[in-house]
């Protein structure tokens, strides 16, 4: 599919709008889409992606603040419907086959009306043609515009329902505002949220990247870590207790088993066969992940930093340790740390840390898991964010149905 993305700007200019803009297009090429970005300002970023630059659609352009200074009085220039047509000339060609045309904030916002009457006619030049009105901010609703408003044309054409184009806003209270500015049911207008782009904003390594997508662990809730070697003194059997007796009430809860098998014991071996039939035999398959079974080399420190910064909780069950550097990583990353109660690791976690006997049944430690969560609002907001508002999954639930469906 063909898609072309517009705005006044694109990055790399640094905004709101333009970062939306730029996650858009690369998550629409990376789903196999031809997609190219037309815009003022900005440059190619993405070499799947083409920068069209036409500078008269810049909202900073001599001309453009000319004129729109003028309609800021309320006063209609001459100069306007020769622009227009000068910025339609300009569009059209750049724009020309695609099967979308994606306008963010341009029939929204007063920044450009000229570049809005242009687009307009084009749309209705073209009967058929495909346009999506991503509105992230309203003129008409917002009190710093609305001295800059007035009534008739171009300024009702912020405020009007063109034909055969497909509303989106990013909040329900944008939705509400523009049902309400065009006189429609909120019901025709699509909500499509922002989102965070998670392995950047967290600074994930590239192996932990691909860890991540392989095992879709931003869907786990919650996520539970045990960064440990596979030997039989880690007593990881207990984990997997644990997630199967969890799974009722978490139903889309992973644990990570980080650690290589243990190098001085052949053992070992047969330690971790045991422990991939139990997985299999409590029905773990899908969420029970050992990294040894993906990378057969150590992991670096970098990786496993990372893993504290995506798992909600340690579980920590080792029947003997000398140590338990877990537990400092835990405090460092901000998790909730459950350990099994041996005089080394209470020495370290002291009264912050919930613990629990070895020989524990597992639905009295899943218990404990589920008490801390249910009252953890930063587990909670996590979950939600990582689960529901990652580019990924506001791509893959809304985005790409959107462009298959047309609304």
């Amino acid at each position: 599919m063909k898609i072309a993305l517009l705005h006044y700007a694109s990055p790399p200019v640094v905004g709101g709008v333009e970062s939306v803009l730029g996650h858009h297009a690369r998550l629409m090429a990376d789903d196999g889409h031809q997609v190219r970005i037309v815009a003022a300002r900005g440059a190619q970023v993405d070499g799947r992606i083409p920068f069209v630059g036409l500078p008269l659609l810049d909202s900073r352009h001599p001309e453009v603040l000319a004129v729109k200074a003028e309609l800021d009085r309320g006063s209609l220039p001459a100069a306007f419907d020769p622009l227009a047509a000068r910025i339609l000339a300009d569009l059209a060609p750049a724009v020309a086959g695609v099967d979308w045309l994606i306008a963010h904030n341009v029939c929204s916002l007063n920044k450009n009306l000229p570049l809005t009457a242009a687009l307009q006619k084009l749309h209705r030049s073209a009967p058929g043609s495909r346009l999506i009105l991503w509105h992230h901010d309203l003129a008409w609703t917002t009190p710093r515009y609305r001295a800059e408003l007035h009534d008739g044309f171009p300024w009702d054409l912020l405020r009007s329902d063109w034909p055969g184009a497909v509303q989106v806003t990013i909040s329900a209270l944008r939705q509400r505002e523009l049902a309400d500015l065009l006189g429609v049911p909120a019901g025709r207008i699509q909500v499509v949220p922002n989102g965070v782009d998670a392995a950047r904003f967290l600074k994930l390594e590239d192996l932990t990247r691909r860890f991540v997508a392989e095992l879709d662990l931003l869907a786990a809730a919650p996520l539970v870590l045990l960064p440990v070697r596979i030997t039989p003194r880690k007593n990881i059997e207990l984990a997997l207790r644990v997630l199967a007796a969890l799974q009722p009430d978490y139903p889309a809860a992973r644990l990570v088993v980080t650690g290589p098998l243990g190098p001085h014991n052949p053992d070992n071996l047969r330690y971790f066969e045991k422990l991939t039939a139990l997985r299999q035999e409590l029905g773990l398959s899908g969420a029970a992940h050992f990294l040894a079974e993906l990378h057969d080399e150590f992991l670096p420190d970098e990786v496993i930093s990372d893993f504290y910064a995506l798992a909600d909780l340690l579980l920590f069950p080792s029947r003997e340790e000398g140590f338990g550097i877990p537990v400092l990583e835990a405090g460092l990353a901000g998790i909730p740390a459950l350990c099994a109660d041996i005089p080394p690791l209470r020495e370290l976690g002291g009264a912050q840390v919930t613990y629990f006997s070895p020989d524990a049944d597992p639905r009295e430690v899943a218990g404990l898991i589920a008490a801390r969560l249910a009252r953890d609002p930063v587990y909670a907001l996590r979950s939600r964010v990582r689960t529901g508002f990652t580019w990924e999954r506001i791509y893959a639930r809304q985005i790409a149905a959107l462009l298959l469906g047309g609304g």
